[in-house]
C-alpha cells in the first residue's frame, strides 16, 4: 500500500539540537516542508556518513525552505552521547529526534519489530502534513543528499505549478513538461 498523500499523525517526541532537548509535535510541522530521515540507530557505520552528507546540505535545505528531521528509535540522551562522541554528528544543526516508543517509524511504516529500529527511510512531507515522496533502502545502502535536496525542489515545483510535471534528473530552473495527448508518445 502506498503512503503518497497519506497525512502523518499527531505525534510528540524529545529531540535533540543545538547542544538542548525539546519537544517537536506535529503542529511544528505543518506549514513547511520537512524530510523525515529515518535511520537504525546511534554509533552504527552508515548511518553517521548520511547524517554528515545531510549536515553539509543543511543550508541548502533550509533555503527551500525545508526542514529536516533525523528519526532513529534511540533516546535524545543517547543523541546527545552521540553528538557528543562523534565529529561528523557534531556537524548536524537540524534536530534529532527520539522515537523509543517507535510512534513515528510505525506511522511512517518502517519500523522492524524483530530488531526494535526502523528502516533506511527518507519521507518528503507536504506544508499540508503529507507524504509526497518517499524512498526505503535496505540497511546496508546509505542515501544521497544531494539527490534528497532535488526531490523536495521538484515536489516544492509541482506543488506551486499543479499543471507542470518534473522530467527524471530535472533542477530547478530546468525545462518542466506539460502533460497533454501531444507528448504521448513523442519523450
Amino acid at each position: 500500500m502506498s503512503l503518497i498523500q497519506k497525512e502523518i499523525a499527531d505525534f510528540s517526541v524529545q529531540c535533540y539540537q543545538n547542544n538542548a532537548f525539546h519537544a517537536v509535535t506535529k503542529a511544528d510541522v505543518l506549514g513547511k516542508w520537512s524530510v523525515f530521515f529515518f535511520y537504525p540507530a546511534d554509533f552504527t557505520f552508515v548511518c553517521p556518513t548520511e547524517l554528515e552528507d545531510l549536515a553539509n546540505k543543511y543550508a541548502e535545505f533550509q533555503a527551500a525552505g525545508c526542514e529536516i528531521y533525523a528519526v532513529s528509535c534511540d533516546t535524545h540522551f543517547v543523541h546527545k552521547a552521540w553528538h557528543d562522541a562523534s565529529e561528523r554528528i557534531q556537524k548536524i544543526q537540524y534536530p534529532m529526534l527520539a522515537d523509543p516508543t517507535h510512534c513515528l517509524a510505525k506511522d511512517f511504516e518502517v519500523y522492524i519489530e524483530a530488531d526494535g529500529v526502523a528502516e533506511r527511510g527518507s519521507f518528503i512531507v507536504n506544508p499540508e502534513g503529507k507524504i509526497v515522496a518517499y524512498e526505503v533502502n535496505a540497511g546496508n545502502v546509505g542515501r544521497n543528499a544531494d539527490e534528497l535536496l532535488r526531490k523536495v525542489q521538484a515536489c516544492q515545483f509541482v506543488a506551486e505549478h499543479g499543471d507542470e510535471v518534473c522530467p527524471a534528473k530535472w533542477q530547478p530552473g530546468a525545462e518542466t513538461l506539460k502533460p497533454s495527448l501531444d507528448l504521448v508518445g513523442q519523450l
